[in-house]
């Protein structure tokens, strides 16, 4: 074994950062062992200085981090601040004075990737980032290395565990969604301002990597159709269990049905009770990867949170130190199928509508006429009158399969009806 250490800088230390360093001492000998030479914590940049870090040398501490990465002596830059800036320079620099990076910032390589990747070959360093997808659970390497020599055509995941927990509480306990997110941010699943969550934006990310790896194109963040899940209802939850199915908020990742393009897709949806995304409960996380030759796979576990992403951020320092001894490099962006992203419009799926609508003779008839004129085929219609008998009544539309753009186009027109008094919801039905 070489006995001159590998020098680690970490730039951050909140949940993540901090067990990062927790787990470099205390398994120390072990990441030697796999290693094939000790790893030493050689600086450690954060905001404020002044706080208290169990197990963390003071001496190490510093809150220029941009001096911290330009050490020549720095081997593995750890990066878990988050966000685009300082991140961003500080990555490249890092590169520039022959550091390779590690990294869990989502945001930043969905929007930025291939200029980050870039950079990485332009020095001859690696770019690793496990953990910007699914907290613990293998995911990017599996889709890069394992599934290198097959060919993946979808990729469907919960891949945020704050809105998981909300949505798997509505549905075990009938609470609203105010009342589960309250919940959950008193169990500390839920940020203080959660709208990157609920509003799909953290996923978004996420499925903008997944995309890119699995299709082997560029696929950024501004590429990802996005809708959030705070307008799911007690109602909704009520027609997903009588069609046998759950609501999850679902990244979508899949090649178009001639294979020319691809679609990524952020929004809640209906999935059978039978499918195996529709038992993951409370924060899980969990991916189903469909390919040509592997079939169905399911990736399965812990999404966030201080050790299991620390976890993942620790598989990937010991591959990069690895390269680093052995003076090779790890895979870089493959991207040499350049395939077009389709919008949203060109997404096929089924759809579950719910309409407020006239209690009278002929209205289903109208209704029926509108889906027709339009291409959408439907597959069944519940409709129910209310006790409270004010005229109106619910109409419930399940649809075969259809593009979005024709039934964009069916509600649209739905909308214009006399009769139709209001569009209460419209979910997507996949997993089927």
């Amino acid at each position: 074994m070489r006995t001159r250490p590998l020098k680690v800088a970490l730039l951050g230390c909140g949940v993540v950062g901090s067990e990062v360093a927790r787990i470099m001492t205390t398994h120390a000998d072990d990441l030697a062992a796999r290693i094939g030479a000790p790893v030493e914590l050689a600086g450690v940049a954060v905001r404020r200085p002044s706080r208290v870090r169990e197990g963390i040398d003071p001496s190490l501490v510093t809150t220029d981090a941009t001096a911290l990465v330009k050490r020549g002596d720095i081997d593995v830059v750890v990066e878990v601040i988050g966000g685009i800036e300082p991140a961003r320079t500080l990555i490249t620099t890092a590169f520039e004075h022959g550091a390779s990076v590690v990294s869990a910032n989502k945001a930043l390589l969905a929007q930025d990737g291939a200029a980050l990747h870039a950079a990485a070959e332009q020095h001859g360093r690696d770019l690793y980032y496990e953990a910007a997808v699914a907290g613990a659970i293998p995911l990017i390497r599996p889709l890069r290395e394992s599934l290198a020599g097959d060919k993946v055509n979808r990729v469907l995941g919960i891949v945020n565990g704050t809105t998981n927990f909300i949505l798997d509480k509505m549905d075990s306990t009938g609470a609203g969604y105010q009342e589960a997110l309250d919940e959950a941010t008193a169990l500390g699943y839920a940020e203080a301002d959660p709208t990157a969550d609920v509003e799909g934006f953290d996923a978004a990310a996420k499925a903008a990597i997944l995309a890119g790896i699995a299709f082997h194109s560029r696929v950024r963040l501004d590429d990802v159709y996005r809708e959030g899940m705070t307008e799911v209802t007690a109602s909704d939850f009520a027609s997903a269990k009588n069609m046998g199915c759950t609501i999850k908020l679902l990244a979508i990742c899949e090649r178009a049905g001639d294979g020319g393009s691809v679609t990524a897709r952020v929004h809640p949806a209906m999935i059978p009770l039978t499918h195996p995304l529709a038992s993951v409960r409370g924060a899980y996380n969990a991916v189903f990867v469909e390919s040509d030759a592997s079939g169905q796979l399911m990736f399965y576990g812990p999404g966030a949170g201080g050790a299991p992403t620390a976890s993942a951020v620790l598989g990937d320092l010991v591959a990069v130190c690895r390269n680093r001894l052995s003076g090779a490099t790890g895979p870089g962006e493959s991207a040499y199928a350049a395939l077009p992203v389709s919008g949203m419009g060109d997404v096929v799926t089924r759809y579950h509508i719910s309409l407020d609508v006239a209690d009278k003779p002929g209205v289903l008839a109208q209704v029926a006429t509108v889906f027709a004129e339009h291409g959408v085929s439907i597959d069944t219609v519940r409709q129910q009158g209310r006790p409270e008998g004010d005229g109106e009544a619910s109409l419930v539309v399940v649809t075969h399969r259809a593009s979005d753009a024709s039934l964009s186009g069916t509600v649209e027109a739905l909308r214009k009806l006399d009769t139709v008094r209001g569009v209460a919801s419209i979910m997507r039905v996949e997993g089927e």
